[in-house]
């Protein structure tokens, strides 16, 4: 396996608010943090840094689906608890995709909309569904894929990492095949870059380095107007 991870402020932001977890060839994770000030980049690196700190406590072997979950949900716990206590942090959260490689299998969790795609034979697949407004707009019929794309709520989360004490994480597991790609990005990429663009990159027969940076320059030449998060990771020697 081959990964790389590349996290950019954009073009508009002030402070990156994005946070990852890196560590190959098991554990990657992508946060996007939400809140007032400073509140999002600090529930994001609370998120990330909670479910890393909770997963390498785990010994091999492990039930990692039910182990990324609870990762997850201690770090929901922990975010809630830092907002109440703590005025200036009121109400932040963040976004979450995870993923936990064991040999072949890919184990992720998720909530919010950053996103976990799978890479195989030159398609893209959308592993994980979007915790927001317009997903759902999109899921009932009400609109379009294009008109989502644009939509002024585009950014209303219905799902976030700290923002109740209770959580609903969204699970799966999946073989991965030779030749796979994963990507795992936040919306700072997929609000910029059509699934088309986001393809055309990730199939080059290019070092996963390039891929990511290739990805977050391209969401910079679009405007770059939120935090750009991408982790590639390719399924070969």
């Amino acid at each position: 396996m081959r990964a790389f991870a590349q996290s950019d402020i954009g073009m508009v932001r002030k402070t990156n608010e994005d946070s990852y977890v890196f560590l190959p060839p098991r554990l990657f994770v992508v946060a996007d943090g939400m809140g007032g000030h400073v509140a999002g980049e600090i529930a994001s690196n609370l998120g990330a840094n909670t479910i890393r700190e909770y997963i390498e406590k785990i010994p091999i072997p492990a039930e990692w689906d039910q182990s990324l979950e609870e990762a997850i949900v201690q770090a929901n716990t922990s975010i809630y608890q830092m907002s109440q206590d703590k005025s200036e942090c009121q109400g932040m959260g963040t976004t979450v995709t995870a993923v936990y490689i064991d040999n072949a299998q890919i184990y992720w969790s998720h909530v919010g909309d950053s996103r976990l795609y799978l890479i195989r034979e030159n398609k893209l697949h959308q592993i994980t569904n979007d915790h927001s407004l317009v997903w759902e707009l999109m899921q009932n019929g009400s609109i379009t894929s294009e008109e989502a794309q644009v939509h002024p709520h585009r950014n209303i989360l219905t799902r976030a990492v700290g923002t109740s004490e209770t959580l609903c994480v969204d699970s799966g597991k999946f073989l991965w095949q030779p030749g796979d790609n994963l990507l795992l990005c936040t919306d700072g990429l997929t609000n910029m870059l059509s699934e088309e663009a986001i393809l055309n990159i990730c199939i080059q027969p290019i070092s996963p380095q390039t891929i990511s940076n290739t990805l977050v320059d391209q969401a910079r030449q679009a405007g770059g107007y939120d935090n750009i998060t991408a982790i590639f990771l390719q399924n070969r020697n």
